[in-house]
């Protein structure tokens, strides 16, 4: 039967064996080349078939002879289910299966060539852990768990993709999630219908709220500590083999400001970094719809000297303000892609002379005035500060842009008015999108803006269910 189901397959190794002191028994261990440990089954598990002990091997009671006299390496499970015996050959383990038996064991002998840890490439860190999740489920899975010594916290593994069979780990802490966003999150995962799930990106677009929004209700990070500090929180994280970045859900609109490292840092200096990502937030969306509004609808603003000088680098430029701004808005998105897709000892070096080149020739041959270079390179600056937010904020960038362009600071202030609005509709799970801004309980919103101390930071927020029911006694006394 397995052989049928493996046919044309010349990774699996069929190994058939008839150990020297047991008569008449037939024992065929099974295993997938360059997944399974070949010296660990050639030592430890077939040296102990063939030479077991006489009369070890009995037709009645095979299995448990073999799991618990014989066989002394990995871990061991007994079980008849074929799809998930095929499962676990294809995922590394090794089967053994005998006559007259109707069970099979599975032994964990994975010799998979694994990634070592190393630091995180996207998250780069100055102060704290430096190791980051490789593509392994099982180290991704014993990085928390060194984190978290304590039984509380739950693995629970599923395969995905009807083709791939992608193994995948939902992690929590009982007692800290709440069960309703977990039941969410089950019944969501349960509703992928998916060929192949390759990457933890597809999940992510598949479970998350709001799915045609520029900003992701999942959270995303390749650094166990702030995945461990997430699910000291409350929320739960989806892990996915074969990928290092793990999600995390339900996500806050104020967690793209947050940073693990304003937590290792004093809280003066957590608070000063913080607001700074605050504040190019306001930067990178703000800034070049402002000037294109000063400069085209609303001069008299402009303090004189200003002016003169903006005036003055204009001469001779052919091209309207919003035309200018729009032209280099793009040229720099080009150079920030490019420089991404290179490699890293070309990319930066090819961003950076690109970005004085072309700012310094576009300006000498007057096809931009000075000040609009200088305006697109504090925005393009004030995006590396968020830099999971990046390719939002571009889109919101032009779109506000275009808005001033049209009918001046109105067109702004419109742009922004919907800006908040959409993001005070949304939902991750349940959970308001802008919760830790929008709230009225003081202790919710206090570590939002800033970064508050830790003798602050001393009692966990109150569920909903104890706030209901405290309302409740109010309302009777």
């Amino acid at each position: 039967m397995f052989r049928q189901i493996f046919q044309n397959d010349d990774t699996i190794v069929f190994h058939e064996l008839l150990p020297l002191n047991n008569d008449n028994v037939r024992i065929c261990v099974v295993y997938t080349v360059g997944m399974a440990d070949q010296k660990e089954i050639s030592k430890g598990l077939i040296s102990a078939v063939l030479n077991s002990p006489e009369g070890s091997l009995n037709r009645e009671n095979m299995v448990n002879s073999l799991k618990k006299q014989i066989i002394s390496c990995g871990n061991i499970e007994i079980n008849s289910d074929v799809d998930k015996i095929v499962g676990s050959i294809l995922y590394g383990d090794t089967l053994i299966i005998a006559d007259n038996c109707p069970e099979a064991l599975i032994v964990d002998l994975k010799g998979l060539k694994l990634r070592d840890i190393s630091e995180p490439l996207s998250e780069n860190v100055v102060r704290g852990p430096r190791d980051a999740f490789t593509e392994s489920l099982i180290i991704n899975t014993s990085l928390i768990r060194r984190r978290v010594n304590n039984p509380n916290l739950k693995f629970r593994f599923d395969f995905l993709g009807t083709q791939t069979k992608t193994r995948i780990c939902i992690c929590h802490i009982n007692g800290l999630s709440n069960d309703k966003i977990l039941q969410e999150v089950n019944d969501r995962i349960k509703n992928i219908r998916l060929d192949a799930v390759l990457e933890s990106g597809y999940i992510e677009e598949i479970i998350r709220d709001h799915p045609l929004s520029l900003f992701s209700t999942v959270g995303h990070t390749e650094r166990p500590d702030k995945l461990v500090s997430g699910l000291l929180e409350g929320r739960i994280a989806i892990i996915v083999d074969g990928t290092p970045i793990a999600l995390t859900v339900p996500f806050l609109f104020s967690e793209y400001f947050q940073s693990s490292e304003d937590y290792y840092n004093d809280f003066i200096s957590g608070s000063v970094n913080r607001l700074l990502r605050w504040g190019a937030f306001f930067l990178s969306t703000s800034i070049p719809a402002i000037y294109v509004a000063l400069t085209s609808f609303r001069k008299e603003i402009i303090p004189t000297p200003l002016l003169l000088t903006i005036s003055a680098s204009r001469v001779d430029v052919p091209f309207p303000t919003i035309i200018e701004m729009f032209i280099m808005v793009v040229v720099f998105e080009i150079l920030r892609e490019g420089g991404s897709r290179l490699p890293v000892a070309v990319g930066s070096t090819i961003s950076f002379v690109g970005a004085v080149v072309i700012g310094d020739a576009a300006v000498n041959a007057k096809f931009v005035s000075a000040p609009i270079v200088i305006i697109v390179a504090v925005t393009g600056l004030s995006n590396f500060l968020i830099p999971k937010l990046m390719s939002s904020l571009s889109i919101v960038r032009i779109i506000l842009l275009l808005f001033s362009g049209v009918i001046g600071f109105y067109g702004y202030l419109f742009g922004a008015i919907c800006l908040f609005i959409h993001l005070l509709s949304m939902n991750s799970f349940g959970v308001p999108y802008m919760l830790s801004i929008s709230s009225l309980n003081a202790f919710e919103a206090k570590d939002t803006g800033i970064r508050v101390p830790w003798w602050v930071l001393r009692f966990r927020a109150k569920k909903q269910s104890q706030i209901d029911a405290g309302e409740a006694n109010e309302e009777k006394s």
